[in-house]
């Protein structure tokens, strides 16, 4: 797969604006999402939270060591636009969805292909497509300090998610999309504030619809502030497509994470 098509699917996964190809895992889903009644599954908790899977047992209460091959990474989904996205796999995957009498219902499911070494994560892929394309019970527990979101296979798979607020919950709004290229090193920060101090020296980068490169970058410059979820490697040059919030205080904006674009080894600038 070329890097322009590769760059094309990573864009319609985070903003919904390819059709769907592939296999359809779940059935068909057409429009926009049907929502349980009310009081059943509230659709605004739904797209407010990360859902990270906490636990996950088969008919027999047994732990279903399958789909935790990375549990620092636990898989995680996220519900906006009509859209369920699948992350934390070997491919990131993402399909309409609707909620019809208590069940989760997806439609075709568009995915990444790219080849991952561990067969352990190929394996994951299939495990958590094979539950969530086969129309789960969905219900959602917000007792707690933590919202909980539970699927129950008709096999009697039991997957338990626990929801964390998402940027846009936390700072008011939807954020702006912006794509930064990280460069290997960073730079002394250009700041008073942060004299003495090294930043991530980042530009910034273009895209059109097809995900093709458009336009120049931006000028290299010091990034103040951190980007939440984003740990920088030395020696390695990243595009990152973030979101920018508006922080509210003196601190300037703040930078979420949503996707790597881009990672490759590269001699420092």
């Amino acid at each position: 797969m070329s890097i322009g098509r590769v760059l094309m699917v990573l864009l319609c996964l985070g903003q919904g604006a390819c059709s769907m190809s592939s296999a359809a895992a779940g059935g068909e889903v057409r429009g926009a999402p049907v929502v349980a009644p009310t009081g059943a599954v509230d659709a605004s908790t739904l797209a407010g939270h990360h859902w990270k899977l906490q636990s996950a047992t088969d008919a027999q209460g047994a732990r279903i060591a399958a789909l935790f091959v990375r549990p620092d990474r636990p898989v995680q989904l996220d519900f906006a636009d009509g859209r369920l996205s699948i992350s934390q796999l070997c491919n990131a995957k993402a399909a309409p969805y609707r909620i019809e009498q208590g069940r989760l219902l997806l439609g075709p499911m568009l995915s990444t292909m790219m080849a991952c070494v561990q067969p352990e994560l190929n394996a994951l892929d299939q495990a958590v497509v094979r539950r969530l394309g086969g129309k789960p019970a969905i219900s959602l527990d917000q007792e707690g300090a933590m919202p909980q979101l539970k699927l129950v296979t008709v096999s009697g798979d039991v997957l338990l998610f626990t929801g964390q607020p998402t940027a846009e919950t936390r700072y008011g709004g939807p954020g702006a999309t912006v794509f930064l290229e990280v460069a290997p090193r960073e730079v002394p920060c250009d700041t008073p504030v942060a004299s003495g101090t090294t930043c991530l020296n980042v530009r910034e980068r273009h895209y059109d619809s097809h995900g093709l490169k458009a336009g120049e970058p931006g000028p290299w410059h010091a990034l103040v502030q951190t980007i939440e979820g984003y740990t920088h490697a030395p020696g390695m040059r990243n595009v990152l497509r973030v979101k920018r919030y508006a922080s509210g205080t003196g601190a300037g904006d703040v930078y979420v994470l949503d996707m790597v674009v881009e990672s490759q080894s590269a001699t420092p600038p």
